[in-house]
């Protein structure tokens, strides 16, 4: 074969191509297949989410975003999708194949995402939340279009966890947000070591500490003071939606490590029970010495707590009393 027949292949070869891309919308999947990004140029400022008929909207009102146009969200959880939305890139093609093992014959209900920038449709597309890939999603513009696994280059965790309706996902993750004038009282109860268990009290602006046995005398009030501080912020690490509902009802109704109890001066009351988090290594139980499990009164589901965050307020009774 000579050069010049060569030469001409290889340039129609490159027509081809072009006309390909030309045609399809500059994207070699076609532009109404994968069109997911918005681009780093717009400004969101609402984005709808809906599956199973659950709908949650997430809408930008001056500096600060909200939920459902109530309570105020959560600003890593707004940034974490805006992230998403303007940066993700197609990984690779779904192929048919996959997509029914893994989707259709899961009976997988996707999320359906619109972003607006004010009244203008920037997007719209379809989650498939999956575990066949590392990125926890298969994604479509819409239900005939391509299947692909999309993600964010330079970010290896799982962005389909972004796309939740579930309201206590965007709020902010918080058990315990007083200062101290706000507080009446807190009861710490530790029942492996029951003798540890102490209960704070604020009479006429002075604090009390006392056992199951009554008042004590001769503890620090400075070690009190610092203590009550530590309840102006205690957040928590993330919930724990995906704990099967049989186990959730075991840890719920078995016995905590410990309980805290705070009571406002408006006389409402705060209850977060702690429990032991357990893990599987090498097909044995144990337990996780860096998180523990955690429940409020105030909703129904776990969350997960590091020592980090929660180890200020778990102190024995001694610790209040000088050395």
């Amino acid at each position: 074969m000579s050069k010049t027949l060569i030469k001409a292949i290889f340039l129609l070869h490159l027509v081809g191509l072009g006309l390909l891309i030309l045609l399809t919308g500059r994207s070699p999947f076609g532009k109404t297949n994968s069109s997911f990004a918005i681009g780093q140029d717009r400004e969101i400022t609402r984005i709808e989410l809906s599956s199973d008929g659950k709908k949650l909207i997430l809408e930008k009102k001056g500096e600060n975003w909200l939920i459902n146009g109530k309570s105020e969200a959560r600003k890593s959880g707004i940034l974490f999708i805006q992230r998403i939305l303007k940066e993700i890139k197609i990984k690779s093609p779904v192929s048919a194949e996959l997509f029914q093992s893994e989707i259709r014959a899961k009976n997988a209900v996707p999320v359906k995402v619109r972003v607006y920038e004010n009244r203008r449709l920037l997007s719209s597309f379809l989650v498939y939340k999956t575990l066949s890939n590392p990125y926890g999603n298969i994604m479509k513009i819409k239900e005939s279009s391509k299947p692909f696994i999309v993600y964010v280059p330079g970010y290896d965790w799982n962005i389909g966890s972004a796309f939740i309706t579930n309201e206590l996902y965007w709020q902010p993750y918080t058990v315990f947000n007083l200062l101290p004038s706000e507080i009446a009282s807190v009861v710490f109860e530790n029942f492996s070591d029951t003798i540890s268990s102490f209960k704070i009290s604020c009479r006429d602006k002075r604090y009390t500490l006392s056992g199951s046995a009554g008042d004590l005398s001769g503890w620090d009030s400075s070690l009190i003071t610092r203590y009550i501080s530590y309840f102006a912020r205690v957040p928590f690490e993330s919930w724990a939606f995906d704990i099967p509902a049989a186990e959730k009802k075991s840890i719920e109704t078995s016995q905590p490590l410990y309980r805290i109890t705070v009571t406002t001066t408006m006389n409402r009351k705060n209850i977060l029970n702690l429990w032991a988090l357990q893990t599987t290594q090498n097909g044995s139980k144990v337990t996780d010495s860096d998180k523990l499990l955690g429940k409020t009164d105030t909703n129904e589901e776990l969350f997960l707590m590091r020592y980090f965050d929660i180890d200020p307020l778990i102190k024995k009774r001694s610790y209040f009393f000088p050395q």
